[in-house]
C-alpha cells in the first residue's frame, strides 16, 4: 500500500503546488481504490492539510486573510451541520460527485457569476466548499470558481486558496477521525510521517515551477486539466455504480 500511496502523494502535491488543485482530485481517486470511504477521506486529509498548509507557509506574504475569515465562518457552519448529521457517502457516488464538480463548476450562468473579492462571496465559498469537501472530498475545482474572476495574481490565488483549504482538510480530518475506531486507523503514525514528508517535498518542488509559469498560462492549463480528471471521474462512477 505504501509503495502505492507515497509517490502518488508526492506527485499530486507538485501538481497541486503548481495549479493550486487538480492534485487532490488525482490523489482522492487513488485512495478511493486503497480505502473505504471513511479511511479515504481521513488520508487524504492528512495529505492534503500537510500539502496545503506548507504551501500556504511558502507564499504567506500573498495570502488574503479578508477572505480567509469569510471563507473560515462558512466552513465552520458546514462542519456543525455534518456533525449532527452523521452523513457518509458509498463510493461510486463520491466518485460521480468527484467528476461532476469541475462542469457544475463551470457551468454556472452569468448571473451567478462568482468572485471571492466581492462582498459576502468569501462566506459563500465557504460554506459550498467545505459541502464538496465532506461529501467528495474534493472542491478545487469549486473553489477555483470564485477566484477565476478575481483580480489576484497566480501567487494570491495560489496561497489564499491553500489557506483555506488547509482549513477545511484540518476539519475533515477532525470529523472523519472520529467516525474511525481507535484500532481501525487507515494508517499508523510513523505511516503518517512519510505521507506528510513526500507532501511538503513534492509542494516545495513545485514552487520553482510556478516561479516560471505566466498567470495566463497558469489559469488555462488549470480549467483544462480539472474537467478531463472530472471526465474521468464521471465515467469510473457511472462504472461503479451501473
Amino acid at each position: 500500500m505504501l509503495f502505492i500511496l507515497l509517490p502518488s502523494v508526492l506527485v499530486t502535491s507538485f501538481l497541486s503546488g503548481v495549479f493550486g488543485m487538480a492534485g487532490g482530485m488525482v490523489l482522492m481517486g487513488i485512495l478511493l481504490v486503497l480505502f473505504s470511504v471513511e479511511k479515504a477521506m481521513f488520508v487524504h486529509g492528512v495529505a492534503q492539510l500537510a500539502s496545503n498548509g506548507w504551501r500556504a507557509v511558502l507564499w504567506w506574504r500573498y495570502i488574503s486573510w479578508r477572505v480567509f475569515r469569510g471563507y473560515a465562518l462558512g466552513a465552520a457552519l458546514v462542519l456543525a451541520l455534518a456533525t449532527m448529521l452523521q452523513v457518509t457517502l458509498s463510493r461510486p457516488v463520491v466518485m460521480l460527485l468527484l467528476g461532476m464538480t469541475p462542469f457544475v463548476a463551470f457551468l454556472l450562468p452569468s448571473q451567478l457569476q462568482l468572485n471571492v473579492e466581492r462582498k459576502g462571496h468569501p462566506f459563500t465559498c465557504g460554506w459550498t466548499c467545505m459541502a464538496m469537501q465532506m461529501f467528495s472530498g474534493v472542491s478545487g475545482p469549486l473553489l477555483d470558481t470564485f477566484f477565476v474572476r478575481s483580480t489576484m495574481d497566480r501567487r494570491q490565488v495560489v496561497s489564499t486558496k491553500a489557506a483555506v483549504q488547509s482549513l477545511s482538510h484540518a476539519l475533515r480530518i477532525a470529523f472523519f477521525g472520529s467516525m474511525l475506531a481507535a484500532g481501525d486507523q487507515p494508517i499508523s503514525q510513523n505511516d503518517a510521517v512519510l505521507v506528510v514528508v513526500c507532501a511538503i517535498s513534492g509542494t516545495s518542488a513545485s514552487k520553482l515551477m510556478l516561479d516560471r509559469i505566466n498567470d495566463v498560462d497558469f489559469r488555462f492549463i488549470t480549467q483544462r486539466v480539472v474537467l478531463v480528471l472530472g471526465a474521468c471521474y464521471c465515467a469510473a462512477g457511472g462504472w461503479l455504480l451501473f
